[in-house]
């Protein structure tokens, strides 16, 4: 399959999607930031030194989303009609689960806006803490549900 950010000369451009119906769209994106588990501890008793971490965080992966074309030269601007964030700590991990959902209804999808938010909301988490701890890694951001437009569906395997 040829990537449609090149045109036949090589040269990226962005992809035209006039052509394409308005549908529907919705993506889905995980990923997580591993951590220490006094770190973690952190996070659930709510006393880093910045603050509310999964709230500011969950904040933070929403305005992500909002400004994915301003960050990706390539990316469409789209009217995004939900963002949803859920910040899970895991103490088997030990640290956060990121999920996030992304809504339109456009001619092009949301994938890199579900991605987006979660690696502002991963970034974020480790920006606020970072004093505890700086060998935080952030890990597996990935697509895990892309749906609508003509390519149809696509699920993730575990």
């Amino acid at each position: 399959m040829p990537l449609t950010h090149f045109d036949e000369q090589g040269q990226a451009h962005m992809v035209d999607v006039s052509g394409k119906a308005v549908t529907d769209r919705v993506a889905t994106a995980e990923g997580c930031v591993v951590m220490a588990p006094e770190t973690l501890a952190l996070v659930m008793a709510g006393s880093a030194k910045k603050g509310d971490v999964l709230g500011i965080a969950r904040v933070a992966g929403i305005m992500g989303a909002k400004r994915a074309a301003d960050l990706i030269p390539l990316c469409h601007p789209l009217p995004i009609t939900k963002v949803t964030l859920d910040l899970t700590p895991d103490t088997a991990l030990p640290g956060v689960r990121i999920s996030a959902t992304v809504k339109t209804a456009g001619q092009t999808g949301v994938e890199m806006e579900a991605l987006t938010a979660v690696s502002i909301a991963a970034l974020t988490v480790y920006d606020m803490l970072k004093a505890a701890e700086k060998s935080m890694r952030i890990e597996g951001i990935r697509v895990t549900l892309k749906d609508g437009g003509k390519s149809g569906r696509y699920e993730a395997k575990l």
